[in-house]
C-alpha cells in the first residue's frame, strides 16, 4: 500500500532517473563526434529541396504505372520498387535538415 508521500518520492527520483541519462546520452553524443566523410555528406545533402524526395517518388509511381500499361511488367517493377528508397532519402534528408551531426557545433 502506497501513501502519498511515497507516491511523490518516486516520481521524484523517477523524474531525477530521467534527467540523469538524458544528460548522459548529451555527454555521449559530444563525444562522438561524426567523420569527415558523414559531415560532408550530410552538408552536401541539407542542400536539397526536401519535396525532391517525394516528387521522385510519385514519379516513380508515375512512370511503374505507365510501363505496367504499355506490358512492359518487369521494367514496372524495377522502376516501382524505387519508391521506399526515395522516401527513405526524403526521411534522412530531413533528419539532417533536423538534426544532423553539427547541431552540437552551431551550439557552442
Amino acid at each position: 500500500m502506497s501513501t502519498p508521500l511515497s507516491q511523490s518520492n518516486m516520481q521524484n527520483s523517477q523524474m531525477g532517473l530521467g534527467q540523469q541519462s538524458t544528460g548522459q546520452s548529451r555527454n555521449q553524443m559530444q563525444q562522438h563526434a561524426e567523420g569527415q566523410v558523414a559531415r560532408t555528406l550530410e552538408n552536401q545533402t541539407a542542400k536539397l529541396p526536401s519535396d525532391l524526395f517525394l516528387w521522385a517518388a510519385v514519379g516513380s509511381i508515375g512512370a511503374s504505372a505507365l510501363l505496367q500499361v504499355m506490358g512492359k511488367k518487369k521494367a514496372s517493377l524495377f522502376v516501382g520498387e524505387w519508391v521506399s528508397p526515395f522516401l527513405l532519402l526524403g526521411v534522412y534528408n530531413k533528419i539532417v535538415k533536423v538534426a544532423g551531426s553539427d547541431k552540437f557545433d552551431r551550439a557552442h
